[in-house]
């Protein structure tokens, strides 16, 4: 009775996620529902004795590909709109070609499951759980995990070419900022050096400590604006040193 209720709970949360995912406007939201499809197909997993595929599902694809997905969603920019222009030749024909390819998968998977006799998890787990799955796929299903990885390594360089922006300018370096700093020196009359660093120079070591100038008054620029609690008075004095008369003498 509760795996009958997990199912039928689990199988309309994920056909819901699935046809949110699919008409889904935001690239972001068609992740998130994503990873409620993946997580729901974890439970059905566990519940029907399969703990380790449960475990690579939530490990592997919603953990290690939900992240490529995103990362690719971070690179490219979900605001990023698709563009209509076809750059490979041939781009719509071979896209209705592998649609005829899906749909056909999908005829063969409903007709194994509705006109051949389904195999108990028991038959299944004879000879053990890890054992079975490796067995099925370094040997049946080897050829269609290897495209999988081969769409998942080809989907990180996609990101990568999309992602890459050539420079319109040659990075600025330290001489150019040097310069620029005494042309607007030249022009304006603003300070080239850099400013002083809050402390330099004084008692304390508190960032609204103004650094003092060589003739013992307060810098202003080494506080900031919001700070200046110190920078209205000048800096005290330093104490001075009581002289005896046997020191004068000397």
């Amino acid at each position: 009775m509760g795996e009958t209720v997990t199912f039928w709970v689990l199988a309309v949360v994920s056909v819901a996620a699935a046809l949110g995912l699919v008409f889904s406007r935001k690239a972001v939201y068609s992740a998130l529902m994503l990873g409620v499809v993946m997580l729901s197909l974890a439970v059905l997993y566990a519940v029907q004795d399969a703990p380790f595929l449960a475990a690579v599902q939530i490990i592997v694809y919603t953990g290690a590909v939900m992240m490529l997905f995103l990362f690719v969603l971070m690179l490219v920019g979900v605001d990023s709109s698709d563009s209509l222009v076809e750059t490979l030749r041939g781009q719509r024909f071979w896209a209705f070609v592998a649609g005829l390819g899906f749909a056909a998968l999908l005829a063969l998977g409903f007709g194994n499951v509705a006109f051949t006799a389904a195999t108990g998890m028991g038959a299944i787990n004879e000879t053990g759980n890890v054992p079975s799955l490796a067995q099925a796929i370094f040997t049946r299903y080897v050829f269609a995990f290897e495209v999988t990885s081969a769409l998942l390594i080809t989907a990180a360089l996609g990101a990568m070419v999309l992602a890459h922006r050539e420079r319109a300018e040659a990075k600025t370096t330290q001489k150019d900022l040097s310069r620029a700093r005494f042309k607007a020196f030249a022009e304006t009359g603003a300070n080239p050096a850099p400013l002083p660093g809050p402390g330099t120079y004084a008692r304390h070591n508190a960032v609204d400590m103004p650094a003092l100038l060589p003739d013992g008054s307060v810098s202003k620029l080494s506080v900031n604006r919001h700070l200046a609690r110190h920078t209205e008075t000048e800096a005290p004095e330093a104490p001075v040193a009581e002289i005896t008369e046997g020191e004068t003498s000397k």
